[in-house]
Order: C-alpha cells, then sequence, then structure tokens
C-alpha cells in the first residue's frame, strides 16, 4: 500500500457499545436510566421497557436521534447510534446490548501494496492560519488569474474571428473554421497540463494550509485540469491519455466514466483492465480542518469502483478486487486482491459487482475510436459552431444588427429591440429540445438489444453514449421536475411509469439514467431527488444495456443510485443515500437505510399524519392547486432564465460593438460582465423568491401551499454559477448574500446548501467537494424541514450528507461519504463517519486505520 502496511478493517475500530452482543441481560440501572431519559425526549410517562419504539410508542428517527443524543450526555451511560436503535428497538434490548462486553477483534494479517510514494506525513495537523491577510491574497491571486485567463481566451477569439472571416467562399471559410478548431482545442487542452508540470512538477504526499501561496498554486492547476475540454470526451481512451499525460500511472484497457477528475494524478495508479463508474471521486486529494492533504489511490490490475463511490486518500485495491455502489474506502484502507468489498466505509462481501462478460476490444479499436472522436470534433461539431453563426449572420437582420461589429449604435432603440427579438430564440429551444428527445434517440435504441454483450468503442457503444448524453438534458429535467408534468416528460423520454398514481411529486428535478428505454417505476412510487438509474454494466472491454425496475408504492429519498439488480419490491422506502441490496431475497413492506443497507421501519405514525390528503376528493382538489402553483413556478422559471439570455445578449451585442475601438479587450469585459452580472442576477432572484415568505422549519403535507414556496425556491434560482467559485473567497461572500449564517474563512470545495438561510456555518470550516447540507427531508406525503448548524472548525468529507435538525459542535469530523442523519447532535471535536454516521475513534478522518 501506501508506505507501511495497514492492517484491513472491516467495522469501525470503535463500535459503540450497543454494537456487541454477549451479555445474559441488562446491567441494573442502564435499563431504568434508558427509561427515564427515553420519556423526558418524549415528553411523556416512563414508558414499558418491553414496547418497541416505533411500533408500540410511535416515535420516529427525529426523536430517537434526540435519544441518542441525549444518551450520550450522560457519564453514566454507555454511548448509543441510530443503528443501535433499529437492531435493538426496544429498552429491553438496547440495555440488554449495552451491558456486553466487546470481543476480541480477529487478528488479521495486513495485505501490502507497493506504495507509489513515501508515506503521507500522519504527525499531527499544523494549525490553519488564524489571520485574514492570507485569506484576503489568495482570492486577490485567484481573481488576478482569472483575468489573466480570460483575457488570453478573448486575444485567441478576436484574432481566430478576424482570420475565419477574413476567409472567400463557403469551403475556405470551412476551412479555416477546422483550423482554428484545431488548434482551440490543442491550446485548451495543452494549457493546464504544461501549467500542472510547471507550478507542481510531481505531486507528493504532503499537507499544506488552505489559502496558503502553496494552495494557490493548486487551485489553479485544479482549475484548469478539470476545465479541460478533454473532460468531455470521459468514457473514452483520449480521457485516459489524458489522465498519463497528468502523470497518472493507468494501464492498458483502463475505462473511467466518472467526471470528478482527479487532481493529484502522480498519486493515482489504475492497473490493467481497470474500470471506474460515474460519479466516483478519487481526487487523490482531501481537505481538513483547514489544511489540504494529498495522498495516493493504488488500483490494481482489473479492479472495478462501482456508482457513487468515494475513495479517500491513502486507500488501495488489489488486482480483481471489486467496490460496490455507494460504497467508499476511508483513508487507510486496503481491499486484497480478489476480494469485494461494500459500504460506508468499506467491509467484505460476497457480492460480485462484475457481471457483464468480456468482448473482443483491442488497441485498434480504441485508436480508431479516438480517432474518429477527435474527427468528429473538428470537421463536424467546430464547423456547425462557427458555420451556424455565419448562416444566422446571413438570414437574420436582427441577428446581424446585433452581433456584427460597428453595425448600430448603442443609442439606437433599434439595437435593444434587435437583441430582445434575437433572444426570443431561447423559447424556439425548449419545444425543438422536446421534439429531439422524442425522436432520435428512440430512433437510435433500436440498434441495441437489451442484455446483448457489445464491446466497448464500436458503433453500439457509440450509439448507447449519445443516447445517454442527448436524453439526459438538466435544464428540462429541473423545468418538469416537482410538478406533474415530469411523469408525462419522463414517459415521452421512454420510461416505463406503469399506470400513474399522479402526486404531483412524483419525481423531484434531478433524475438521470444510462438509458430511458429501460427504466420502469411502478405505480404509486415517489422519488425525491438525485435517483440516478444504473441501467448499463460495464467491464473494461465491454457493456451492455439491461431493464431496471423500481418496485410500486416505494419511496425513494434522496442521493440514490438504483442498481438493474436491486432487490426491492414493493412497498419500500430507501432512505437518502442507502446502498440499494443485488443480493439475498427481494425486500417488500419494509424501508433500508446505510451502506450496506439494514431494515427499518417502513413508516412511522409521524408520517401517517396527513394521509387524508392522498385520496378521494381531497386529494384532487389539492392536486388542482398544487398543479396551478407548479404551472406557475414553470412559467417564472423560463421567465427567469430568458430575462438572463437577454441581458447576456445585450453584453455580448455591446462587446461586439466596442469591438472596433478596444479589440480583444471588449471580448475579455464582455466574458467578465456575463458572469459577474449572472452572480448578482440569481442572487437577486433567490431574495425575491424567499422576500415574502422567508423559509423557516416546517412539517407540512406535500399539498400545503408552504411546500410549494419551497418547491418554486428549489426550481426557480439558480446554483450552477456556484461552481465557478468553488475553493474561492468569493463562494464565502455569495453564501451570506443568499442568507447563510456563515463565519470567516470558511473553505469551500464544492459544499451544496439545499436551504441557504436555514444553514449556519461556523468560523474556519472545511466543506469537501461532493459534501452537502440538505435542511429538508420528504417522506411520502409528508414535509420536514428545520435548520442545520456546523460548529467553528467543522470539517464535512468528500461526499460526506447531513441532513436536517443537525448540529455539529466545534471543531468536530464527518469522515467521507457519510450520511449524518436527521437530528444528530454531534459533541465538539468528535470524530464521526459511516452511513449512517456514527461516533468513530477519530482514525480513519485523521491518521489513517491502525
Amino acid at each position: 500500500m501506501v508506505g507501511e502496511p495497514v492492517e484491513e478493517l472491516t467495522s469501525y475500530p470503535e463500535e459503540s457499545p450497543a454494537g456487541r452482543c454477549g451479555a445474559d441481560g441488562p446491567a441494573p440501572g442502564i435499563e431504568a436510566a434508558l427509561a427515564v431519559t427515553l420519556a423526558e425526549v418524549m415528553g411523556t410517562g416512563q414508558p414499558p421497557v418491553d414496547r418497541h419504539f416505533f411500533d408500540d410508542l410511535g416515535a420516529d428517527s427525529l426523536v430517537m436521534a434526540h435519544f441518542c443524543a441525549r444518551v450520550r450526555k450522560r457519564a453514566d451511560l454507555p454511548p448509543v447510534s441510530m443503528r443501535d436503535i433499529y437492531r435493538y428497538p426496544t429498552i429491553r434490548e438496547l440495555a440488554t446490548a449495552l451491558a456486553g462486553s466487546p470481543p476480541s477483534p480477529p487478528a488479521e494479517a495486513p495485505v501490502e501494496i507497493p506504495p507509489l510514494a513515501p508515506a503521507h506525513p500522519s504527525s499531527a495537523p499544523a494549525p490553519a492560519v488564524r489571520g485574514t491577510s492570507r485569506y484576503v491574497l489568495c482570492g486577490a491571486l485567484q481573481l488576478l488569474t482569472f483575468l489573466g485567463y480570460t483575457c488570453l481566451v478573448a486575444v485567441a477569439t478576436a484574432w481566430a474571428y478576424e482570420w475565419i472571416a477574413a476567409g472567400s467562399g463557403l469551403f475556405d471559410g470551412y476551412l479555416r473554421s477546422v483550423l482554428c478548431g484545431g488548434a482551440a482545442l490543442l491550446l485548451l487542452s495543452a494549457l493546464p497540463i504544461l501549467v500542472k508540470w510547471v507550478l507542481i512538477g510531481r505531486w507528493k504526499p504532503q499537507q499544506f494550509r488552505v489559502w496558503s501561496l502553496a494552495y494557490v498554486r493548486f487551485w489553479v492547476v485544479k482549475t484548469l485540469i478539470r476545465a479541460n475540454p478533454l473532460v468531455l470526451f470521459v468514457g473514452s481512451p483520449l480521457y485516459t491519455l489524458y489522465l498519463r499525460a497528468l502523470g497518472a500511472r493507468v494501464g492498458r484497457g483502463v475505462t473511467v466514466f466518472s467526471r470528478n477528475v482527479p487532481v493529484c494524478t502522480d498519486l493515482l495508479a489504475l492497473g490493467d483492465g481497470t474500470v471506474v463508474r460515474k460519479d466516483s471521486f478519487l481526487s487523490c486529494y482531501r481537505a481538513q480542518s483547514g489544511l489540504i492533504q494529498t495522498g495516493t489511490v493504488v488500483l490494481g490490475k482489473n479492479v472495478v469502483i462501482s456508482e457513487a463511490t468515494v475513495l479517500d486518500i491513502e486507500t488501495a485495491l488489489g488486482d480483481g478486487a471489486q467496490l460496490g455502489h455507494a460504497s467508499s474506502l476511508h483513508r487507510g484502507q486496503v481491499v486484497p486482491d480478489g476480494e469485494h468489498w461494500h459500504g460506508s466505509p468499506a467491509q467484505r462481501t460476497d457480492v460480485d459487482y462484475r457481471v457483464v462478460g468480456p468482448a473482443r476490444c483491442g488497441a485498434v479499436r480504441r485508436t480508431v475510436h479516438s480517432a474518429l472522436q477527435l474527427a468528429t470534433v473538428l470537421l463536424l461539431y467546430v464547423p456547425l459552431a462557427v458555420g451556424g453563426v455565419g448562416l444566422l449572420l446571413a438570414e437574420a437582420p436582427q441577428l446581424s444588427a446585433v452581433l456584427e461589429p460597428g453595425r448600430t449604435a448603442l443609442a439606437d432603440g433599434t439595437f435593444y429591440v434587435d437583441a430582445l427579438l434575437v433572444s426570443l430564440l431561447f423559447f424556439a429551444a425548449v419545444p425543438l429540445g422536446l421534439l429531439f428527445q422524442a425522436t432520435v434517440p428512440r430512433l437510435l435504441s433500436r440498434t441495441i438489444t437489451p442484455g446483448k454483450v457489445y464491446p466497448l468503442y464500436g458503433f453500439h457503444y457509440g450509439v448507447h453514449r449519445l443516447i445517454t448524453l442527448t436524453t439526459n438534458r438538466k435544464f428540462l429535467m429541473r423545468l418538469f421536475g416537482d410538478s406533474s408534468a415530469i411523469v408525462h416528460y419522463l414517459r415521452g423520454l421512454g420510461y416505463d411509469l406503469s399506470r400513474i398514481e399522479q402526486t404531483g411529486s412524483n419525481f423531484g428535478t434531478e433524475v438521470k439514467h444510462e438509458t430511458p428505454y429501460l427504466s420502469s417505476v411502478g405505480s404509486g412510487t415517489m422519488v425525491a431527488d438525485g435517483l440516478s438509474v444504473m441501467n448499463a454494466d460495464y467491464s473494461d472491454t465491454s457493456f451492455r444495456v439491461c431493464r431496471t425496475s423500481i418496485g410500486p408504492r416505494n419511496f425513494l429519498g434522496n442521493r440514490i443510485a438504483y442498481p438493474s439488480r436491486g432487490k426491492t419490491g414493493d412497498n419500500c422506502l430507501l432512505a437518502t443515500k442507502v446502498m440499494v441490496p443485488v443480493d439475498g431475497e427481494v425486500r417488500e413492506g419494509v424501508g433500508l437505510l446505510g451502506s450496506p443497507s439494514f431494515e427499518i421501519p417502513r413508516s412511522v405514525q409521524r408520517d401517517s399524519t396527513f394521509d387524508e390528503l392522498k385520496n378521494g376528493e381531497q386529494l384532487r382538489r389539492h392536486l388542482a392547486a398544487k398543479n396551478r402553483h407548479n404551472a406557475a413556478t414553470m412559467g417564472i422559471y423560463l421567465l427567469v432564465r430568458w430575462l438572463y439570455f437577454f441581458w447576456a445578449t445585450l453584453l455580448v451585442a455591446v462587446a461586439a460593438e466596442l469591438y472596433d475601438s478596444l479589440g480583444a479587450l471588449a471580448i475579455a469585459l464582455g466574458n467578465v460582465l456575463v458572469l459577474v452580472s449572472g452572480v448578482v442576477y440569481f442572487v437577486l432572484v433567490e431574495r425575491a423568491v424567499t422576500v415574502f415568505h422567508p423559509l423557516s422549519p416546517l412539517f407540512c403535507s406535500i399539498y400545503d401551499q408552504r411546500f410549494w414556496r419551497r418547491e418554486r425556491f428549489w426550481k426557480v434560482p439558480s446554483e450552477t454559477y456556484l461552481l465557478f467559485f468553488n475553493g474561492t473567497p468569493f463562494k464565502n461572500l455569495i453564501w451570506r448574500l443568499l442568507g447563510v449564517r456563515i463565519g470567516r474563512r470558511v473553505f469551500d470545495d464544492g459544499c451544496y446548501l439545499t436551504e441557504r438561510t436555514l444553514a449556519a456555518v461556523g468560523d474556519g470550516c472545511t466543506l469537501n467537494a461532493g459534501s452537502v447540507v440538505q435542511c429538508h427531508s420528504q417522506e411520502d406525503g409528508a414535509f420536514k424541514s428545520d435548520r442545520s448548524t456546523l460548529g467553528a472548525g467543522c470539517t464535512l468529507g468528500v461526499g460526506a450528507f447531513v441532513h436536517y435538525g443537525v448540529a455539529m459542535g466545534d471543531g468536530a469530523v464527518l469522515a467521507p461519504d457519510s450520511f449524518l442523519m436527521k437530528g444528530e447532535a454531534v459533541p465538539p471535536g468528535a470524530h464521526w463517519g459511516g452511513n449512517p454516521a456514527r461516533q468513530t475513534s477519530g482514525q480513519e478522518t485523521g491518521e489513517g486505520w491502525r
């Protein structure tokens, strides 16, 4: 492995005492103390010790989370986690488990994998910088870097425009467009690689403070390599070639589908025949307690990394090893040769995640595929983009008047009328997009037979990737999501939705798939948000598509990757970030929580509060009102984006008008103003959406107008612009403008706050990429939201998820890919991890697993 060997573990080194069995009965006083504590939390009399928490006492997970927090504060009781509550659902069973003694862990021989580099320095972390001077200096240097890059792009654009415009005839213009496109692709692809080798050289295991000069170099390289156009070739040999150019050790036949580009690439090793599925993180760095820590990620030969996984630094998988979907390896974990692991943190399993056989796919096929991709971009897409603008200039006088330099004076009113007419093209894009999605991908899908194994990088693979690309359009999914229209949109894409029981919230605004034509969802099922339908399987040489079916009367929480072999049937609740099981019997009439998942009650008494609104005349009346509100929200969504499109058109037109006098500087100013004004505009939009109805803690039905307003808040504003500011002080400024109670010098590398005014983030917090603070939950027809607070100096690991009603004390750390459930209270300085999260020794989030 990296550095010295690390012993393999299948659970947290310090499991809560309730997870240890072996005692004959509860210790004296524990049972009574638990009963008293539960009575205090529920505000009732002392409950019988043999009554079920959920079925008999009417408690829910939020109440029991408060109970766990209260127990942890008592010095006379061992700590209890939510996993313990579900495993031992009566006071008597829980007290008996708490009285057990821990068994001795079995001795395991350490597994060694040759290191790529010296061990990561694991001494006590240096304190983060407390002053503001480095913080301000870092922001200034980042701003100058952005402006310099913008000017470079503007100069290149101006030169290309003038050279193409000087051409004579159609063929000459086409040829010049191809040459300029090729030069631009080469420049934009080579520049990040060159900058990486000049500023960094080779990455090594190390740590350095955020906001330092070392961090500025890190940020420049990270930003450029993730903006490289070669990232668009993910899933292609061109992408792995790009990783090699950045210093990664990539073997033959490696296929990577994740768009989360590794940053410290010299610390990454991918053995021959390894496959990395989409939405996986293997960045070879993480941020913790104000420090950037870099470390190795080593994958042996023929490794399978499934979808929605996180590999922390100093992790490794041996030859032939597998990591299941919705799983993670925490720092120091090693999967031995040939073993299969899953869960967060991962543990040993017998499940086989390599389910598609090999096919003939040699070097010639890979080379031809890459050459065809480049040829398509250079000979088709670039000339179409340049030529399309030229054609519009020739055929549309309004567009010509707006975009041609020197054609119209800015004081002339017709200039703005022409810009307005041009911007109306925005409204034509929506029906044209719908028409395209309903026809072209559907025709292409007829060339692919479900269940048949095809080689990678051939005709069928190209068709499959094109279907995936064209049917996963976030703009349209967001437009129709959280409304009755979403079922018609998904059905139009090709989903099999059986007989729909319309709720007005059948699906959220984020649903994606490999192919819509093999995606089935049963009647009465509701999906909160973030569903990824995994209906394609891959090996290093082949792929196949197969049907993925979600049963009827299910409820799916947030961020769920549902595999084609999912073993869930009717009437299941799949909790947020759950790992859907692919082995064993089909689960029905239960809830599933965690990774690996375990059974919990399908519903609790609190969730049935609004059941009377789900049927009959009340449902029809409330649904009609909700549809009207959602239709207005969709109209506002389109209006808001059209207004910004009109404004951007005006800025581009002004830049074109000023080009004769200012040259490339006009283009640079136009680009900067489009970005800056977009930030101001969408901040104002979000404030306007909530000005008369501020966000507040809620417990209501999905047919309550307050919930419809919350749906409007999620849909109408935009968050895409925030991606440009990850890892900079400017993102904290934007969060404040959006109403987040955020402290000083917070490092945000890509966190998402769903309800900004309900979140509080303390001074010096460290928020990693892919982390989420979600201050709400929808469960069937009930909606619940509350405030969540991160104390000063907290750290959220990569992909960590914090639910509503949570309080993390100062200096607390949440491990990568962990799920901190609603209502949890994390003590100051504590280390929590896992899905669901529980208190740990802290080694897996700091010094490694020992």
